[in-house]
């Protein structure tokens, strides 16, 4: 059958469709994203603003146009950390809903983990034995590990690559002092949740997920998208830690000048660098292989694999 998925990111908002059945491969046949930055779109009070609001509306109306017109069957919708933390969250989501039909569900950062870790599985497969999955989205990093397709540990920071830059890494560049009190925040934040990922054991295979990972993978030479999902990349941790200071001695535009990297994501390419790399440090993973395959994928698994349970 033919699944939309609509994702509504920090950053990104996003519509996959895909022909699909179980047991299958999911084909991806349309896409349709725009960069709205719903974390952008925040008032004083938390709350997502009317522009953010009429956005999102027109967003998903277009998602539902194409829906139609390409056929799908079933669409599923999901919001992650922008709304999930908006003190009106609910009400957009409500008011979506009744302007346009679409209905968005909120997953938990610990959902997010989940799903992303069934996406990662599938993609290596049973051979890689334990796998542990590192995913850096605008808002919020997922580390998820485990042997099985349900991760043994599913954790959720607040320190995706927007909201650090929002939050710490204000100047550009930012100042010295800055970068270094956001290291600070960012190392103590991922070692308060050691203790679990410690316990879960060491991973056969390290994987990094998500538009930020690739990015830098790319940016530190990895093969560019034009050779496809099965071309095999990987970040490591020592190359890493020679970029973060040169990225933190740039302007944003001068980032951008860096292979792989667009302008609207260049702003917020020192803090997934720095993100990444304390993740990398913390665990003690040297390498991390790159999937193609994210949250959206995970969805479109894991709805199909309910469907046939049905």
């Amino acid at each position: 059958m033919r699944l939309g998925v609509i994702d509504i990111g920090s950053n990104t908002v996003h519509m996959l469709v895909v022909d699909a059945h179980w047991g299958a491969r999911p084909l991806p046949t349309v896409s349709h994203k725009m960069e709205l930055r719903l974390s952008e779109h925040t008032d004083d009070q938390g709350h997502i603003d009317e522009q953010g609001v009429r956005s999102l509306e027109r967003f998903a109306g277009e998602c539902l146009r194409i829906a139609e017109d390409q056929g799908v069957e079933r669409v599923m919708g999901f919001v992650t950390s922008a709304i999930r933390e908006a003190g009106n969250g609910d009400g957009v989501l409500s008011m979506v809903r009744e302007s346009t039909g679409a209905d968005l569900q909120i997953l938990t950062g610990e959902e997010e983990a989940r799903l992303t870790f069934l996406a990662v599985r599938r993609w290596f497969g049973w051979s890689s034995g334990k796998l542990l999955m590192v995913d850096i989205g605008g808002g919020s990093l997922e580390i998820a590990s485990g042997i099985d397709e349900d991760p043994d540990v599913a954790m959720s920071f607040e320190l995706g690559a927007g909201r650090v830059t929002r939050t710490m890494l204000q100047g550009d560049p930012p100042s010295t002092e800055q970068v270094r009190e956001a290291r600070k925040q960012i190392r103590a934040t991922i070692a308060r949740g050691m203790r679990e990922l410690t316990k879960a054991g060491e991973p056969d295979l390290a994987v990094g997920t998500s538009k930020t990972m690739r990015t830098l993978a790319r940016v530190l030479g990895a093969a560019p998208a034009s050779d496809g999902l099965h071309a095999k990349r990987h970040l490591e941790r020592a190359a890493l830690a020679d970029l973060v200071p040169r990225l933190a001695g740039m302007p944003a535009a001068h980032r951008a000048a860096l292979q792989g990297v667009s302008a609207g994501r260049s702003h917020q390419l020192l803090a997934g660098a720095m993100v990444a790399e304390a993740s990398m440090d913390l665990l003690g993973v040297d390498r991390l292989e790159i999937c193609p395959w994210a949250l959206r994928e995970g969805v479109i698994l894991n709805e199909l694999d309910l469907m046939r349970m049905e």
